[in-house]
């Protein structure tokens, strides 16, 4: 049985009162976290779904979240976890799209609980455990699923149409967990702290559900805060995370951080965007005794193509690392043509841990593959050695008067003035040049940056025609749960302003 359900049963068996999930300051043991599932697989059964029914959650970080992921599994059902931060509009048309049968979310959601599915509110106590309002249903049986069955639809956003459901089958996952084993080193030992939604990759597969495959744990939070993260890295001894960029920023930035003990982290994932040099650094300086990892991955491939190798962090600096142990990695020009090292094209990628495609959308599939080999969109390069740089999106591509100018590159020579926190570069329309760099930019406290001291530090570095031409401050960029910066939403509202 391949079911997800099937190795928390066994390690229920083995190890009955080893925690799976603390949560709210409760240890749920393997033997409980089965039980829990078991209940409520039969919880949903109760409500009609059955193998192959379309089960979606719209839901902040919770055990009940974690229970329904395993029990959707366990009757052979269709997880789909929802972005709590979308509009009832915008979840209504994932709904519709999905066929979902039911939609569970939590009470504080229900406003955006939407789509003509029927809707099952989930006060605290249910987020606490699904248990408490199914403690009328009967365990149910474990319905048998098959590698290329389909485990789960992820939507990811759109940029200037309707999301897409990416399709995730059982062989995805379990070839990303076998993966992120070899990788990270993933033993029963991981102790996992969960701060990031878990309705995206990061969370919930990055490592996330590989640690309970090996009978970790699983440190939950429900919301990010980041004296919270350290007390919890303290108290329970965690020894590994997952942090986007921004969390990375606020934990290394917090006034109290120097009250924790932090030395039982041993690694934490970054990513989400290319990372400044001095983040790696400073991530260093403060954990003492973890690494920070960078790595590259997409909800299309479960998370995690390459991780950044111990020991090569500085000799490599920049670099998301190199693929995984059944993932290759190729850079194509436009015609799919295979570039040399180098050289800056699309990032390709293949490998059992890669969708199939793209729910009820041939044509958006047949467009996101050369062959088998899928298109992710990035543009970057590989070294000699087979390590990838990421260079940029292909739509963040600022193209002024018919020079092509990587928005990350200028980014990164921002960067270097210590009076920026955060920046975002992106092209506005031009009537001369077609388009203009422009620079937005979060500054460090009590700091100051005027534009001709950014453009003096700019025209150091870079080519004239690449340095910026207006300077924007901000008090925070927009963010995706991953933490990349959402540059359509700062393209659309400064083009609207202009």
């Amino acid at each position: 049985m391949i079911n997800l359900s099937s190795f928390i049963a066994f390690h229920a068996r083995r190890t009955p009162g080893r925690p799976a999930l603390k949560y709210r300051g409760e240890d749920v043991s393997y033997a409980e976290f089965d039980r829990r599932i078991q209940i409520a697989a039969g919880w949903l059964a109760s409500h009609g779904i059955s193998r192959g029914d379309v089960v979606a959650v719209l839901m902040k970080n919770s055990a009940a979240f974690l229970e329904l992921v395993f029990a959707a599994s366990h009757i052979g059902a269709v997880f789909l976890p929802i972005n709590y931060r979308l509009s009832a509009d915008e979840v209504g048309y994932i709904i519709g799209n999905s066929a979902a049968r039911i939609l569970i979310a939590d009470e504080e959601l229900a406003s955006v609980a939407t789509g003509g599915a029927p809707v099952v509110l989930l006060d605290d106590a249910a987020q606490g455990s699904i248990t408490s309002i199914a403690a009328d249903a009967a365990p149910a049986a474990m319905q048998p699923v098959q590698p290329g069955d389909l485990m789960r639809l992820m939507y990811t956003s759109g940029t200037t149409d309707r999301p897409k459901g990416v399709m995730l089958s059982y062989e995805n996952l379990y070839w990303k967990s076998a993966d992120q084993t070899i990788a990270l080193g993933l033993n029963a030992d991981t102790r996992l702290l969960v701060v990031g939604p878990l309705y995206h990759v990061g969370a919930l597969d990055l490592p996330g559900i590989s640690v309970l495959w090996h009978g970790g744990m699983l440190s939950v939070h429900r919301n990010f805060e980041p004296e919270a993260a350290l007390e919890a890295i303290e108290r329970e001894k965690l020894n590994a995370a997952w942090f986007a960029p921004v969390m990375t920023t606020a934990i290394l930035t917090c006034p109290t951080r120097d009250r924790y003990d932090v030395s039982s982290l041993k690694w934490a994932i970054g990513g989400g965007e290319k990372t400044p040099e001095a983040r790696i650094r400073a991530f260093a300086e403060f954990f003492g005794n973890a690494r920070y990892i960078d790595a590259y991955g997409l909800t299309e491939t479960v998370g995690g193509d390459t991780f950044m190798e111990p020991g090569r962090e500085i000799e490599k600096i920049g670099s998301t690392g190199r693929a995984i142990a059944h993932v290759e990695v190729e850079i194509r020009d436009d015609a799919g043509n295979k570039l040399a090292p180098g050289e800056n094209g699309e990032i390709c990628l293949r490998g059992p841990k890669v969708t199939r495609g793209y729910w009820k959308d041939p044509e958006k599939t047949a467009s996101a593959f050369f062959g088998d080999w899928f298109r992710t969109g990035d543009i970057g390069y590989l070294d000699a050695d087979g390590f990838l740089y990421l260079t940029d999106r292909k739509k963040d591509m600022i193209i002024s008067g018919g020079e092509n100018i990587a928005s990350s590159e200028v980014e990164r020579v921002i960067y270097e003035l210590p009076q920026v926190r955060e920046v975002a570069v992106i092209g506005l329309p031009d009537a001369r040049w077609g388009e203009r760099p422009v620079a937005i930019v979060v500054l460090a406290d009590g700091a100051e940056l005027a534009m001709p001291d950014l453009a003096n530090h700019c025209r150091a570095h870079l080519a004239g025609f690449k340095v910026p031409k207006q300077l924007i401050l901000r008090d925070s960029l927009p963010r995706n749960p991953s933490g990349k910066v959402l540059k359509r939403v700062l393209r659309a509202e400064l083009e609207t302003q202009a």
